[in-house]
């Protein structure tokens, strides 16, 4: 996959201390108290500013939770991609998926404000499938199309693979952020992660070419 691709979606690396710290404890309340019990009183003193200096780098409330959960997204599926597109092998898939699939532990906080956030915010929805779902299908998309070219992937229609694929993502995301203990959520997705990899490439790999 041309680098160029990848780096038109790369996450802006230049963020202020203040915005930062905003960030990081906005998402630390919003998943041990919900978005509706957490003041911006609560999150200007967690992060160790004023709240006019939070209302300097966000316009309210509402934008704090969508930058978390966008943000926390992108992170998550830039990493993915990035992997995927400098891999060997286009059959090492299952590996990349297993790694990062397990990896989606350490996002339990943003993963579970996502999940349960979404549900009322509308245009949280909306910013996750426009900055997020939207520009990494098309990376994807892209990825798969080239496994398909170069006869490694049968013909199919690359964004729906990509749809499949991401998708997978959502769904063990969403195990994370249930109420199981961290012990059985780290052994379910396991084997979520081991099941997704060996279902997904036996769908996709041409005859003779299923990985051992």
């Amino acid at each position: 996959m041309p680098k160029t691709l990848m780096q038109s979606y790369q996450a802006p690396t230049s963020e202020s201390e203040p915005r930062t710290r905003i960030l990081k404890s906005a998402l630390k309340l919003f998943a041990r108290q919900g978005y509706d019990g957490t003041t911006t009183k609560d999150l200007a003193e967690a992060a160790g500013v004023a709240e006019g200096t939070l209302f300097r780098h966000f316009s309210n409330k509402k934008a704090i939770l969508i930058e978390v959960a966008t943000q926390g997204w992108i992170d998550i599926l830039t990493d993915l991609l990035t992997e995927l597109s400098g891999m060997g092998s286009y059959k090492a898939v299952a590996q990349v998926m297993r790694r990062r699939m397990l990896h989606l532990s350490e996002n339990a906080d943003m993963l579970k404000v996502c999940f349960l956030e979404a549900q009322f915010h509308p245009d949280l929805r909306d910013r996750i499938q426009t900055e997020v779902i939207e520009k990494m299908t098309d990376v994807a998309e892209a990825f798969f199309q080239t496994a398909m070219d170069q006869g490694v992937y049968r013909p199919m229609n690359p964004k729906m693979v990509a749809r499949v694929f991401l998708g997978m993502f959502a769904v063990a995301g969403f195990s994370q952020s249930t109420v199981m203990s961290p012990a059985a959520a780290a052994a379910e997705m396991q084997d979520l992660a081991e099941a997704l990899a060996e279902i997904f490439l036996n769908g996709v790999l041409v005859k003779g070419e299923h990985a051992h």
